[in-house]
This record gives C-alpha cells, sequence and structure tokens, in this order.
C-alpha cells in the first residue's frame, strides 16, 4: 500500500503587505512586480518564530482527522528558517504541542523542501516505522531578507502548511511515485552567504549583509525554467501520463512565468494550475501544502484526482511527485 495525506491545514500571518507597501519606500511599483512575478501581495508575521506559524495549522490539521495527538509518532519539518541551528525545529513544534511519543527531525531543501520532506515521511510510513507522521512545510522569510533590496523584498512571504501521513486504505491512491534531484552547481547562485560553518558570523558578516538571502535572479530562473518543466515532463511519461489525466498541477509558487512555462510544456491549461502566487508570494517549503490545503477547503480536490507536485530551489534542488488523492473535504 501506498502511503497518503489523511488531512491537511494551514496557517498564514493575518497582516498584509500589498506592493503599494513596497512602492512607498522603493524603486519598484506594482505593474512591475505582477509583470515579472505574478505577485500582488504577501503575508508578513511581525512576531514569532517558524515554529509560530506551523503550530495553530499543525492543532488545525489533528483536529481535522479527529484524533489524539498522542497517536502521532513522528515530525518532519521542512524549513530553510529554522528557530534555531539546534535544537531542531521538529523539536521545538513537537514541545508546543505537547506530543509524547515522538521522534523527528528538520529538512533543509529550500524551496523543495516539502516534496523532498513528503517522499522522506511517505517511506518512513510505508516502511511501517512510522504510522502517523506530522510533515510541516513552513518558512519566515521575512526574517532573512533584506528588506531594502527590492530584488528580494517583493518576492517572499511567510507561511505554513502541515499534512499528516498514513498509510492509504486503497493501494491505487496516495503517493504513487516520485523523482527527486540535486546539483551542487546552483551553490553559487542563490545561497546565505554567512552563519555557516564555511563562514561564520561576525561583525563583519553583518556589516556586510551576508545573513540575508543572495540571489542572482536570472541563473536561478533559467535553471528553474528548465529543471521544473523537465521533471515534471518526466514523471508524466514515466507514469504514462497525458494532459487530459492530470486533474491537478500543483506548482511551487516562486514565479508565475516559471509556472506557465512549466504547464505549457506538460500541455496544460490553466484551468489546471493551482495559482495562489499572486496573494502570498514565495513561503519556500510553505508554498505546495498551502496550495492543496486552500483548494480541499474550497472543496476542488477529489477522491480519486490525479495531481502532480513540483517545485525547483536553491541547491540547486528539484523533483516531482504524483499523487492520487484520497481523502474528501
Amino acid at each position: 500500500m501506498p502511503a497518503t495525506i489523511t488531512s491537511i491545514a494551514h496557517y498564514l500571518p493575518p497582516d498584509i503587505y500589498t506592493n503599494a507597501y513596497f512602492e512607498k519606500y522603493l524603486d519598484t511599483n506594482d505593474e512591475w512586480i505582477v509583470e515579472r512575478t505574478g505577485i500582488k501581495e504577501r503575508r508578513f508575521a511581525k512576531n514569532g518564530a517558524t515554529s509560530d506559524l506551523i503550530v495553530p495549522a499543525a492543532r488545525e490539521c489533528i483536529k481535522k482527522r479527529g484524533i489524539s495527538p498522542d497517536e502521532i509518532d513522528c515530525v518532519i519539518v521542512a524549513t530553510v528558517t529554522p528557530d534555531y541551528f539546534f535544537p531542531s525545529t521538529a523539536a521545538v513544534v513537537q514541545h508546543k504541542l505537547g506530543l509524547k511519543k515522538v521522534w523527528g527531525f528538520d529538512i533543509s531543501a529550500a524551496c523543495s523542501g516539502f516534496i523532498f520532506a513528503l517522499v522522506t515521511a511517505a517511506k518512513l510510513v510505508e516502511s511501517g516505522y512510522s504510522k502517523k507522521l506530522l510533515l510541516c512545510g513552513a518558512d519566515k522569510m521575512s526574517s532573512i531578507m533584506n528588506m531594502n533590496d527590492r530584488a528580494q523584498a517583493v518576492l517572499f512571504g511567510d507561511g505554513a502548511g502541515v499534512v499528516l501521513v498514513e498509510m492509504s486504505d486503497d493501494p491505487e491512491l496516495g503517493i504513487l511515485d516520485s523523482i527527486l534531484h540535486i546539483d551542487g552547481v546552483g551553490e553559487p547562485h542563490l545561497k546565505m552567504f554567512a552563519g555557516g560553518s564555511a563562514k561564520p558570523a561576525s561583525f563583519e558578516t553583518v556589516e556586510k549583509g551576508e545573513h540575508y538571502i543572495y540571489q542572482e535572479g536570472q541563473a536561478v530562473f533559467k535553471a528553474a525554467v528548465i529543471g521544473m518543466a523537465d521533471v515534471s515532463l518526466e514523471i508524466m511519461q514515466k507514469n504514462r501520463l497525458s494532459a487530459n489525466d492530470i486533474t491537478w498541477f500543483v506548482p511551487h509558487q516562486a514565479n508565475l512565468r516559471i509556472i506557465n512555462a512549466t504547464a505549457k510544456r506538460m500541455g496544460l491549461p490553466n484551468e489546471k494550475v493551482m495559482i495562489n502566487i499572486d496573494k502570498y508570494a514565495n513561503t519556500t517549503a510553505g508554498t505546495i501544502p498551502i496550495c492543496l490545503s486552500e483548494w480541499l477547503d474550497a472543496s476542488k480536490i477529489n477522491k480519486g484526482d490525479r495531481l502532480v507536485l513540483s517545485s525547483f530551489g536553491a541547491g540547486f534542488t528539484w523533483g516531482s511527485v504524483y499523487f492520487r488523492w484520497n481523502m474528501n473535504k
């Protein structure tokens, strides 16, 4: 039997920042931002950490499933903005939720974090090592953004999506296939220069702004268009799927132009593509589970639907998952 998602919820901070917010102090405007990214607004958390985004979504996810928190036996957090280097954010979440008999860990795969973590979670469940696994994809990107750099300040947002992964009750429904890749050739183009063992924090690194996101936009954009489109097409071909077979394409929400290019390669019309980048921008590991949660809340996903989930991120990392949905709202 394959593993599957049995419950899902999301949380977004209440404070909305439209493009007009950045027009006040940066050399940018709404038309420029929307044309190049598709983003109209995003959410920033004024207080708290990544775990504080996860906890309300996790509580709702567990409540929707109708189980006791004590039944959770593993917690995985996909994030590039952990509360601390250590302990893991998974441990912080475990403590805040009051989970008693669990283990867990963090996964760092940037914008591909949720995809990588979903495959990891599925294998743990399918092996029998875990029965009810709480998987969290979340980032507080505002904590590592240079708000005075128009090339990055407008691109990201804060948010969390949480799913419960368990064994499917149907051999034909659930997480059926995946393709994952990493290539360190992307390291120079998208990274945080300082704070790790390669370049520990110092007065100099702080003064130079080396604890913010560094991104070479054009290089990343070109690689993302190719990588996400290729892996999405590959998983379709591997599973003999036509565009007509796919109910929803669930792409990582980094840039609307990347999403559109990938959907075009897959032969999919716009009405089969989940898009909410206009409302939330790039929440990194949060984008895909937030999409899934919103669409399920709106009764737009039904049992038996064929979904292709795809992402591309720093590393470079990229991957795709073929998933037949087996729950209703």
